[in-house]
């Protein structure tokens, strides 16, 4: 009868030990949010022409402060298609953090969505994709071609005026209709450009 009871104490405290927490667990890596203050778009028409290049810069981030757009008169060359980069830095460091390559190394992680608005008659299209970059993690390229948007092409038709509005999404559902509602995910950083197609 003595030996059940130490057996059945024996067993109790087994229990008991199992079933605490390990505190010696590594805790998960927290993966912190880009700081992205400043977006460059570069068009370079097909077949020749003037490049136009356009930039956003937010050096207070969420502060009071709007972003700076210059230049301030947008102009695109009606029918005509361009192949467009989107650059992204982080200016509070010294020197600038290039986002890029963060965007790169987490392909499958992000994604940019174009939107045209008011009228203007420009379409885009995605020129990259997933495999075209080297995982952070594997240092392998990424298999799944999925659509990122560091390349683009922009295609206008008729004169126009209106809006071109580039956003980074942050997880979103893939793939996906390359539109907002459709991507789903976080914003990085959002920015809407006044643009004239003449």
């Amino acid at each position: 009868m003595k030996t059940i009871k130490i057996l059945s104490l024996l067993f109790a405290t087994g229990l008991f030990m199992a079933s605490c927490s390990n505190d010696d667990e590594t805790p998960e890596e927290v993966n912190e949010e880009e700081t992205i203050t400043t977006m460059t778009i570069t068009l370079i028409p097909q077949g020749g022409g003037t490049t136009v290049t356009f930039v956003s810069r937010d050096l207070d981030g969420d502060g009071p402060n709007a972003p700076v757009i210059t230049p301030d008169d947008i102009v695109l060359a009606t029918n005509t298609t361009y192949s467009g980069t989107v650059s992204l830095l982080n200016e509070t460091e010294t020197p600038s953090e290039n986002v890029n390559e963060e965007i790169e190394a987490e392909a499958d992680e992000h994604q940019f969505i174009f939107t045209t608005g008011g009228g203007l008659n420009a379409s885009t299209a995605y020129a990259d994709e997933e495999s075209d970059y080297v995982s952070g993690e594997t240092g392998e390229n990424f298999t799944t071609n999925n659509p990122v948007g560091i390349l683009f092409t922009l295609t206008t038709t008729d004169a126009s005026t209106g809006t071109f509005t580039v956003t980074l999404r942050h997880e979103p559902t893939k793939p996906n209709d390359g539109t907002l509602a459709g991507a789903g995910g976080e914003t990085d950083i959002t920015q809407t450009f006044d643009v004239t197609i003449e």
